[in-house]
């Protein structure tokens, strides 16, 4: 008796007497701290598993929709919408049939404790598993809904907190990993510029990019009116023309003649034609002469001034083919030598190439030259954009192949590439960083609620479940613990 006394004032009570006496069990206030510390392990398991809630709106199960959400949710429906809720449902399953079983086995001890005392361990295991259980399914649901539909406040946390859950994950965002460091360090791992130009030197890339430039290219070209972009071209090659003096630009092109000697190669061509030429026409000069000499003169005569003239003039050109010092040579280069000189100087005849040009550009035949130009421009590109898959690489293609090689061969310029699409990411990026969370925060916030908390299940409820599992397990251990170390301590 004293010693069920003592156990009442220390705050236990009796609850069966047998053959070896009274057992106790905690009264409430020992229960209350088995809930206590039930409850500070299943909060710290809620808190953890929680956290992923956040995160879900930017996750791949963000976007998806669930039977009978509101239609703000139909864009978000997703394939395995149907998978994710049977595995949901059968977590739930099991975590509730975890619950009922504790439930089962306190009510069957608590019957059967006063014949046999030691149940009073099951039952004490059994009440914690069921405390700990009920506050977890409490936490988990009051994450997503309203438990058993009552307005208790704190409840239904995603629909009533979903502006704040925005608020926090585009915070999240912006800071960790729209940051300077995150994005430039990422890039330079990435190293952008040399996947580019490898991908680009394969000839297969290389006709896929050529192919769908001229593709587009061409459907452009196809899609604008002929007689607009005839006129227009001739537009531009008019103007282009006569923004150019063209006997500057022939002196200069001629000045680079002369300073690599080009002439004298030209002087040596021009004497080898006018040999073949006169080798070639010794009958017509014969019959020339013949006819510009006078009644008169004898034919013999005539035939010797033909062998003469010719003779002249093969040898002529002999020596000049074989001295380059030839004074027809000399007098050839002063003379070209000059002519460039006035070409690029002489205003007379700079006016008289410009009147000449205008002339020219007046002439129908420009028009006409600027109309096949365009013409020609347009076949050309529609004729490669269609060509056959299988046909050889093409100018473009190659081209592109080639630079794509040579670039990925050049370590310098691809750091540099590197270096700058660095720098002009990060700078778009901290420019637009705090735009990017206020987006963030205005989606999130204008998501429906409902949806958002069938979506937000759909993603993290099935770990969430075993919350309550581990609840359920974790508080009837605790239970057991504090009731057996009161027992060994009583």
């Amino acid at each position: 008796m004293r010693s069920a006394a003592a156990a009442t004032a220390r705050g236990y009570r009796p609850i069966a007497s047998g053959p070896r006496g009274a057992a106790h069990f905690p009264s409430p206030r020992a229960r209350r701290l088995s809930c206590a510390v039930t409850s500070s392990a299943r909060s710290d398991l809620v808190e953890r598993a929680a956290a992923p809630v956040a995160a879900a709106a930017a996750g791949p199960a963000g976007p998806g929709a669930v039977a009978g959400p509101s239609p703000a949710a139909a864009p978000w429906a997703r394939p395995d919408d149907a998978v994710r809720q049977a595995q949901l449902d059968a977590m739930k399953r099991r975590a509730t049939g975890l619950l009922a079983l504790a439930a089962a086995l306190f009510g069957g001890a608590s019957v059967l404790e006063s014949r046999y005392p030691w149940l009073g361990y099951l039952r004490a295991t059994a009440e914690a598993s069921l405390v700990g259980g009920l506050a977890d399914w409490f936490a988990v649901t009051a994450l997503f809904r309203r438990p058993l539909g009552l307005p208790i406040p704190h409840t239904a946390i995603v629909a009533t907190r979903k502006e704040r859950i925005g608020r926090i994950l585009g915070s999240f965002v912006q800071n960790h990993f729209l940051s300077r460091e995150v994005i430039a360090a990422k890039l330079e791992a990435m190293d952008v510029a040399g996947r580019a130009a490898h991908w680009l030197s394969q000839p297969e890339n290389g006709r896929r990019v050529a192919q769908q430039v001229a593709s587009g290219i061409a459907k452009t070209l196809e899609a604008l009116p002929d007689e607009e972009m005839r006129s227009l071209v001739h537009q531009v090659v008019t103007a282009r023309l006569r923004a150019t003096r063209v006997a500057p630009a022939l002196g200069k092109a001629l000045s680079l003649v002369l300073a690599g000697s080009g002439q004298q190669e030209l002087l040596n061509e021009a004497v080898h034609l006018a040999a073949q030429a006169v080798h070639d026409n010794r009958d017509l000069i014969r019959e020339q002469v013949r006819r510009e000499s006078p009644w008169w003169v004898p034919g013999v005569v005539d035939d010797k001034i033909y062998e003469r003239i010719v003779a002249a003039i093969e040898r002529l050109l002999r020596d000049m083919a074989a001295d380059p010092g030839h004074p027809l040579r000399t007098a050839f280069d002063a003379a070209l030598r000059d002519f460039v000189h006035r070409l690029e100087h002489a205003p007379e005849v700079i006016a008289r190439a410009e009147a000449l040009k205008e002339e020219w550009l007046a002439e129908p035949g420009a028009a006409e030259l600027s109309a096949r130009l365009w013409e020609t421009t347009r076949r050309a590109i529609v004729a490669y954009a269609t060509r056959p898959g299988g046909a050889a690489p093409g100018p473009l293609a190659q081209g592109i192949s080639s630079f794509g090689a040579a670039l990925a061969d050049n370590a310098a310029v691809l750091a540099e590439i590197n270096a700058r699409v660095t720098d002009v990411t990060v700078a778009l990026v901290e420019q637009y960083r705090q735009e990017i969370g206020d987006f963030i925060a205005h989606t999130v916030a204008g998501w429906d609620p409902a949806a958002t908390s069938r979506r937000f299940e759909l993603a993290v409820g099935r770990d969430l479940q075993f919350v309550r599992i581990n609840g359920t397990l974790v508080g009837g251990l605790v239970g057991l613990a504090i009731y057996t170390i009161w027992q060994l301590w009583h």
